[in-house]
């Protein structure tokens, strides 16, 4: 009886010890869950998910805009009337993809407007949804990075949709035939948005050199990673 009595005891406390150590797992799962979602959250990066938007292809005519930059004056594709082409990039203040090319879309800015394709940078997002990304922010970001050419407010989201952008950064790549500008490129700048000193491939770069050697775009269409739009 004695015997019965100890293995009884014996097989509680090993239910026991069992079901804690079941608890504690599902609570340390549960954990890395939500600090794996906090983090997603916290960085905007929705890598999976795409907004469903109806845009341009390569080949499309590219209509124009009338945005305002972040010095209040109002651009438009046909303020160049001495240009090629543009590199029109969406973009945004806060995204951690869009501020690791910062510098790079600069570099694009630097290398490619002498030649006649500017960078014209525009911010998809509604501020209302996404509160960083207010047209006071802009004018602080542009002052900040330094940017060199036009930071545009999308403040009614309607360009965006038009080219349709779904991250940022996301590029277009267009060029003047016959006062239309077409769209050669969209994608990504390069293939290491998070690292620039690991890119391998510039396919923004190789595009626009593409064009300007007279040739056909050898890739003329890449997955842009980013940000999803905050609509």
């Amino acid at each position: 009886m004695k015997t019965i009595k100890i293995l009884s005891s014996l097989a509680f406390a090993l239910i026991a010890i069992t079901a804690f150590n079941s608890c504690k797992n599902e609570q340390k799962k549960n954990l890395e869950e939500v600090a794996i979602n906090e983090n997603d959250d916290a960085n905007n990066i929705s890598p999976d998910s795409e907004i469903s938007v109806i845009g341009y292809k390569i080949g499309d005519e590219a209509t124009d805009f009338k945005l305002k930059d972040v010095n209040g004056k109002m651009v438009s594709l046909s303020d160049y009337p001495d240009a090629k082409g543009f590199i029109v990039i969406f973009t945004c203040n806060t995204c951690p993809f869009a501020v690791a090319s910062e510098e790079r879309i600069v570099a694009l800015d630097k290398e490619f407007k002498s030649k006649g394709y500017p960078v014209i940078a525009i911010n998809p997002n509604n501020p209302e949804v996404q509160e960083d990304d207010t047209y006071e922010l802009m004018q602080q970001k542009a002052k900040e990075a330094g940017f060199t050419f036009p930071y545009l407010y999308d403040e009614s989201q309607s360009i965006y949709a038009k080219y349709g952008a779904t991250k940022t950064p996301h590029v277009y790549l267009l060029q003047k035939e016959d006062g239309s500008n077409i769209v050669k490129y969209i994608g990504a700048i390069d293939d290491n948005v998070r690292n620039a000193s690991a890119v391998k491939e510039q396919f923004l770069a190789n595009a626009v050199n593409e064009l300007l050697e007279g040739k056909q775009i050898s890739v003329k269409e890449t997955k842009a990673i980013g940000c999803s739009v905050k609509q």
